[in-house]
């Protein structure tokens, strides 16, 4: 793919959008480098001071700029380790050329490669495996050449002995420093549910790493068929959730999407690569062309409103606030996705001026409004 090339987006459902970009961005939260022992990683992952909800309820404008592909068979079966290295610097450039070209004067926060990316071509498990020494200096080198994070998957070999092996995605920050490693945790089984992947161990953790702006998570491909990753993220205030895939499927990251209120970005090595809205919608992808990639800007200080008389599809706002406002509005959901372009006021604000509830409240006044009326909550099986 040449560097320069812009690969356009699709949006899905009866949207409406309106992106305009802010003045400047908000950094809320401190890099840390996670730990590795199993007990730092969990005193990393504690809930923040302020948290999550109130950043994103009561916070200035976070904009957050993030990256996906269609990474191509070729590259997962094939390709020499050389070459894979080769392609990620070729992905990544084609990410920061789009981000340059779409939004001027800012820079590529987030790129997400695929499943197995960086591997060597092989059936047995061992011949596969990469140690962190031996690709992490090509890969610190690319986040530093565009001041980026990156999650990078690969057949990690761990630096034990006996040898063992992990599906891993490798986080690393705009420094090239590794910023956290999250292993696996449900590997898929073979036929005889005798092995895990060829002989890989689970992991046994969902960490969140805090980045510089905001806090991340991640899951890989079959930890899709298993709720327990998705909620203990979002337990711990997870606002993006990287998911590096081979299964392009749509349905369940929606689902945990809208369950948790926070983004998912996939990349996958066919069909799309999405980035999944709190609306469990998807709201930007890159479709059917394998070596694509998509570069998606959101913000993480935002207000869900479902209909309200008034709100006009978002349009009620732009009459009062004009390009202070952002937002992305579903008609066939009756909810859109609000946002401040200002940096000196807060997206609460402007919804505060309207009276307007978040759905998740609304429906939890009404339950009890109507438990009220009826002298009981409503009887169960």
């Amino acid at each position: 793919m040449k560097p320069h090339m812009r690969i356009p987006f699709q949006l899905r459902g009866r949207a409406r959008v309106r992106c305009v970009a802010a003045a400047s961005s908000i950094a809320v939260c401190l890099v840390v480098l996670t730990p590795a022992t199993p007990a730092a990683r969990a005193e990393a992952s504690a809930q923040p001071a302020v948290s999550v909800a109130e950043l994103r309820r009561d916070g200035l404008p976070r904009k957050v700029l993030v990256g996906t592909e269609i990474t191509g068979y070729d590259v997962i079966l094939k390709d020499t380790l050389e070459r894979r290295f080769q392609r990620m610097d070729d992905f990544v450039d084609a990410m920061a050329a789009q981000a340059k070209s779409s939004y001027p004067g800012k820079r590529l926060d987030l790129a997400v490669l695929s499943e197995y990316f960086m591997s060597r071509p092989s059936d047995k498990l061992e011949q596969q495996a990469v140690t962190l020494a031996e690709v992490l200096p090509r890969i610190s080198a690319c986040a530093k050449l565009h001041g980026c994070y990156m999650v990078v998957p690969m057949v990690l070999r761990e630096d034990v002995t006996p040898a063992t092996y992990s599906n891993a995605g490798v986080l690393v920050d705009r420094e090239g420093r590794v910023a956290g490693i999250y292993r696996k945790v449900h590997p898929c089984t073979d036929l005889k549910y005798e092995l895990l992947e060829g002989g890989m161990t689970p992991g046994t953790a969902f960490p969140v790493f805090e980045t510089d702006f905001g806090r991340l998570g991640i899951q890989i491909c079959y930890d899709v068929m298993y709720a327990d990753g998705w909620q203990a993220l979002a337990k711990q205030g997870a606002e993006i959730i990287a998911l590096a895939s081979e299964t392009p499927q749509t349905a369940r990251p929606s689902m945990y999407a809208l369950q948790h209120r926070y983004y998912i970005v996939s990349a996958t090595p066919r069909d799309h690569a999405a980035v999944y809205n709190p609306l469990g919608l998807i709201e930007a992808q890159a479709v059917n062309q394998e070596g694509s990639v998509l570069v998606h800007q959101i913000d993480l200080s935002y207000a869900i409103v479902g209909w309200q008389e008034g709100l006009d599809e978002g349009r009620g706002l732009t009459r009062k606030f004009g390009d202070k406002v952002g937002y992305y509005y579903n008609g066939g959901e009756d909810a859109g996705i609000f946002w401040s372009n200002d940096p000196a006021i807060t997206v609460r604000k402007m919804m505060d001026s309207f009276g307007f509830p978040e759905p998740d409240a609304d429906v939890e006044r009404s339950r009890l409004l109507q438990d009220k009326v009826r002298g009981c909550p409503p009887v169960l099986p």
